[in-house]
């Protein structure tokens, strides 16, 4: 049972550029485990946002405007006072009263199935980017001072640089599985780019926590856009607005591969590789294999979902298997619960089949269900539908299950001489090279095809907020120009 401030359900309602809108059309969030209503949720149909975004583009209504006058480095100063609440503060939800951090936690975890521990590591990552949003900013424009938010021109380093915003505004279609990724949006405030948000199902109170600290700590509440809506709404915000971040699979990537106006953040199937000259040591490096797989329940697309070694494939996967058959299903209230259980329990049937039915092509082993014994991959813990984590010997990459990537913790170990990996990994997000081959390094580097690249033992979970993740957030949102003057 969640405690709750008051004895009405909180309602959230959307938010037009600073102003509350209540609709008749009501989204319930419910606990993953009781079924109990967490929430009221208005829902706009798309309508809404087409009106509103229509009625920016005519210009009757500059969302930039918005900011008041504020210079960039007011809004950095805001931004970072909003971490502090966000993380210690409370804010008022319609029907609850205040809700502090604790009570958010307690939520978040209720309706996602997110561990409590998960969730304040998700809140503290926020909370990172919150407070350093200026570092944050200068990595991303390299070093760019912050009046060029100001005036669209500064010097910099001896020659003159102007940009101009290639939108209005930037919206984000926000997923329910990590709460973590509203830090990517955050730095755009400071830009004096508004935010439009379209919350996950699960998950509205990140967004709409983080929209209210920011007012509470002075910045503009026109500048924020709260969405909850469905598919169609979804597609009318993403079409009509300036800039748009929209999560997804690979249909999702292929869907908006051709609009430069979306960023995708798909499947990751970021990868570990081990060089031939560090192989023999590959012992030493089980703890960061592990936790490249495992952390934050293995929902992000920076968690390693294949590793290629040019050699002892097998002990390896053997190795990460009997680590992976420690950890086991906890209560959500557990401390030490390192996995998240499914909200929809269909999405947990899908993946244990399709790996099952991977399996019945040759060529592929589940060492952890030879551990644990066959049928023990889903599990049923307080009424919430788990997947342990699963570790598969391929034979090859292009096995069905030897270069995917699924919401929990699995992954597949491939063999594959070194000469070759870089040839045949495809995309990967995030890889980390173990090995101090300087001439291997410098192809690595060359490759188009990695995302971001570690050298050494790293786990590929570790994300630099001040370094471009899935692209640029700075060169996503300007455009520089040449600008002289006689």
């Amino acid at each position: 049972m969640i405690a709750k401030a008051s004895k009405q359900v909180p309602h959230f309602q959307a938010i037009r550029s600073g102003v509350p809108y209540s609709s008749l059309d009501v989204a319930e969030v419910r606990d993953v485990r009781t079924g109990e209503i967490l929430a009221e949720v208005s829902q706009v149909n798309a309508g809404v946002p087409r009106r509103d975004l229509l009625l920016s583009n005519r210009g009757k209504a500059k969302p930039r405007t918005f900011f008041n006058g504020l210079t960039a480095k007011e809004l950095v100063e805001k931004t970072k006072q909003a971490g502090e609440i966000y993380l210690n503060g409370e804010i008022e939800i319609e029907g609850y009263g205040a809700q502090d951090s604790q009570a958010y936690i307690e939520l978040l975890s209720g309706s996602t199935g997110l561990p409590k521990s998960l969730c304040l590591l998700n809140m503290e990552k926020v909370y990172y980017v919150l407070t350093h949003v200026e570092g944050v900013i200068e990595g991303l424009s390299r070093g760019l001072d912050l009046t060029i938010f100001d005036n669209n021109e500064i010097e910099h380093l001896g020659v003159p640089v102007c940009i101009y915003p290639e939108g209005e505004e930037l919206a984000v279609i926000l997923p329910s599985n990590s709460p973590g990724v509203n830090a990517l949006w955050i730095p755009a405030i400071a830009m004096k780019v508004p935010v439009i948000l379209k919350p996950g199902r699960e998950d509205p109170w990140t967004p709409y926590r983080l929209i209210q600290s920011m007012v509470q700590a002075g910045i503009p509440k026109e500048v924020f856009s709260f969405y909850p809506t469905d598919h169609a709404g979804s597609e009318a915000i993403v079409e009509l607005s300036g800039r748009s971040i929209v999560f997804g699979g690979d249909a999702t990537v292929k869907k908006y591969a051709s609009n430069p106006n979306v960023e995708t953040h798909g499947t990751g199937r970021s990868k570990i590789l081990i060089g031939e000259d560090l192989i023999e040591n590959w012992r030493d490096y089980l703890d960061v294999l592990v936790k490249s797989v495992a952390a934050n329940g293995g929902r992000s697309c920076i968690n390693t979902s294949c590793i290629v070694v040019p050699k002892y494939g097998d002990e390896i996967a053997q190795a990460i298997a009997e680590a992976f058959a420690k950890i086991e299903a906890k209560s959500l209230d557990d401390p030490e619960a390192g996995l998240a259980g499914f909200a929809n329990p269909t999405m947990a049937e899908w993946i244990d089949q399709s790996i099952d039915e991977g399996l019945e092509t040759s060529g592929a082993i589940d060492l952890t269900t030879k551990l644990r014994g066959p049928g023990t991959r889903k599990v049923e813990l307080e009424n919430m539908t788990y997947l342990l984590p699963t570790v598969v010997r391929c034979d090859s990459l292009e096995h069905p299950l030897g270069n995917t990537e699924f919401l929990f913790p699995y992954v597949s170990v491939v063999e594959m001489p070194q000469t070759q990996m870089i040839d045949n990994i495809g995309f990967t997000l995030v890889a980390t090279a173990i090995t101090n081959d300087e001439h291997w390094k410098k192809e690595l580097l060359q490759t188009r095809h990695i995302d971001r690249l570690n050298f050494g033992p790293m786990p590929t979970c570790i994300v630099k907020w001040e370094m471009p993740h899935e692209g640029n957030l700075f060169e996503f949102l300007f455009k520089r120009r040449a600008l002289m003057r006689a």
